[in-house]
């Protein structure tokens, strides 16, 4: 699945520039690499004009992404290039910071060389939580609006969308016609993703909300009307066309020709499809039954924990506590801003913990933010934006304030502490901080380090002390066994002919998480193969180097230097995140 204008943390979606000549022979392992690697992100930024301007790199501030297979065939023959490249440098000639650059960026290549392989992985655009729709109408967060340029630029940008557009339905009327969509049981509120963007007045959109900050100082009273004004022609008679045209297509073929199946496997050729996301996002050579197994063990173990928070709470079963905490309204907010304002005070309330565990914290800020309505109904509780320090833009926690009576208090201990901070805010904008080349900074997202950082961060909650009721500890229990039963619900419905209600049966059964969550949930299971299963299989590792980091230094170990450690290299696959925290113990047991 192909993902445009976010600060992505996965180059899922190039296309090929002109590459510079390779470094002489005689150059040193060194120098060949670092050569390489500098071609590669100026070629990625010239790919992803977008993301270029929010890195301060000004030279494509007229352009947007190229959806074109066309431009994704240049990509793959570019990428190949560079591994050619890659493969040409003798690793033996490396140190060992060297060494892990140079696999990592083979690593993330490969990677997306073998997806292009897949039809699934060309040809479907969209899942249940992310679209280009959506992608576009979000571009303005990662802007910066200083001046006349910028805004300029900005609405150069929209004008530019009926081409983006028109590829990506291309492409989805191919998707059609092989048969590559998505099944039926996950679109029933998609439309509404698409036509709730431009719903209502221009002003009203996403897309003007740049127009309604502070003027800046270079643009006059006059220039900035006539700007406005620009910006409310480009949405109503630009835009909104175009968002009308892909919800037409929408409704009236892609609905009427949605899967039947819920399977990947039941794409053609969807089981090598799904055994290529499974190595994607978990960066181990597990079997989706080995992982079927660790997530059915997990649901075991995760179980026995709440039965006993339940009997601790006075309540004879965890499905009885459940029922209660599902349903007392004391838990819920009445309105969306009481929601922000619990939420607010949870993240604050763990900003002034952190130092006590981590010895090296990121400078940017991060704010709190509505999901916007467009989306809300059909995506997650939460979830995290990075930032562009080289922009002025901060890190978002993004909360949703749709169906307030499925939105618990007590779960935001632990979303709290997974989307904003200790997880994904301290680890994405540490790494975006760190003395690393700029393809690891900005693009290295695996699955399993980021999510099983994230889910890492909300079990050593119960150190820092943020599950202080039995309600709360339900919650952060609930969202590790809603991560371990993904284990057994992707698998379950992708290798193992699951369909969607007995996924969702089997998540009711064993979360306290709202129907509404749950549903939101294993749409995006079905929708978007293989991501779901980094979440568990990453924290099991981290929790793991660290029972092996404090069992090897006894009274020498120090909790906020493991942390550090874990965070020091940015994200990496799972065997290098090993590699490292071995190294880091003999560092350790060194001093």
């Amino acid at each position: 699945m192909r993902k445009i204008l976010s600060l992505s943390l996965t180059p899922l979606f190039l296309a090929a520039a002109p590459l510079a000549a390779q470094a002489p022979a005689a150059a040193t392992p060194q120098a060949q690499l670092a050569r390489v690697m500098e071609d590669h992100w100026a070629w990625y930024l010239s790919t992803h004009p977008v993301e270029a301007t929010a890195r301060g790199v000004r030279d494509y501030d007229d352009r947007i992404s190229d959806m074109s297979l066309a431009a994704r065939d240049a990509q793959i023959a570019a990428e190949k290039q560079f591994v050619r490249r890659l493969e040409a440098v003798p690793e033996q000639g490396l140190d060992a910071t060297d060494r892990v650059n140079r696999n990592v960026l083979l690593w993330m290549l490969r990677d997306d060389i073998d997806g292009d392989r897949h039809p699934a992985e060309r040809l479907m655009l969209f899942t249940t939580y992310y679209g280009w729709h959506q992608g576009f109408s979000g571009m303005a967060d990662g802007l910066p609006f200083y001046n006349r340029a910028d805004y300029e630029s900005y609405l150069t940008r929209l004008a530019l969308y009926p081409k983006m557009n028109g590829d990506a339905l291309a492409i989805t009327r191919q998707a059609i016609a092989g048969g590559y969509v998505q099944p039926c049981s996950v679109l029933q509120n998609y439309a509404g993703t698409i036509s709730g963007i431009v719903a209502g007045e221009p002003r009203e959109t996403r897309f003007y909300e740049p127009f309604k900050r502070a003027k800046p100082r270079d643009i006059s009273d006059a220039d900035w009307a006539a700007m406005q004004a620009r910006a409310v022609t480009l949405i109503r008679d630009v835009l909104t066309p175009e968002y009308r045209k892909w919800h037409e297509l929408f409704v009236t073929d892609y609905l009427p020709h949605c899967r039947k199946s819920d399977s990947a496997s039941s794409l053609p050729g969807g089981a090598a499809w799904y055994a290529s996301r499974v190595k994607a996002h978990t960066t181990t050579d597990l079997t989706p039954d080995q992982i079927h197994q660790i997530g059915l063990d997990e649901v075991a173990r995760i179980g026995k924990r709440m039965d006993a928070i339940a009997a601790k709470a006075g309540y004879p079963s965890r499905a009885a506590y459940i029922q209660h905490l599902r349903t007392d309204p004391s838990y819920y907010a009445k309105t969306p801003e009481e929601l922000l304002r619990v939420a607010a005070r949870q993240a604050k309330t763990i900003d002034g913990l952190l130092p006590r565990y981590f010895g090296t914290l990121p400078r940017l800020p991060y704010g709190l933010k509505p999901i916007p309505a467009a989306e809300a109904e059909g995506t997650t509780t939460a979830y995290y934006g990075p930032g562009a320090p080289e922009s002025g833009i901060s890190g978002t926690y993004w909360v949703n304030t749709s169906k307030l009576d499925q939105r618990p208090f007590w779960e935001l201990p632990a979303l709290t502490a997974h989307e904003a901070v200790p997880g994904h805010h301290n680890q994405i904008a540490l790494q975006q901080e760190l003395p690393l080349p700029p393809f690891r900074k900005y693009l290295a997202g695996f699955t399993a380090y980021v999510e099983g950082w994230a889910l890492y961060t909300e079990f050593l909650g119960e150190e820092m002390g943020l599950y202080d009721t039995p309600e709360k500890m339900m919650g952060r229990l609930s969202y590790e066994m809603w991560r371990a039963c993904r284990l057994v619900v992707d698998t379950g419905i992708h290798a193992k002919g699951w369909d969607k209600a007995r996924a969702v049966a089997f998540m009711k059964t064993n979360s306290a998480l709202s129907d509404a969550n749950i549903d939101a949930e294993v749409n995006r299971y079905i929708s978007w193969p293989g991501q779901a299963l980094g979440y568990k299989l990453g924290e099991i590792k981290i929790r793991e180097l660290r029972t092996k980091a404090e069992a090897a230094l006894g009274p020498k170990f120090d909790l906020r230097r493991f942390h550090d450690a874990v965070l020091a290299q940015g994200a990496v696959p799972l065997t290098v995140l090993e590699q490292q925290i071995d190294a880091w113990i003999a560092q350790e047991k060194a001093r």
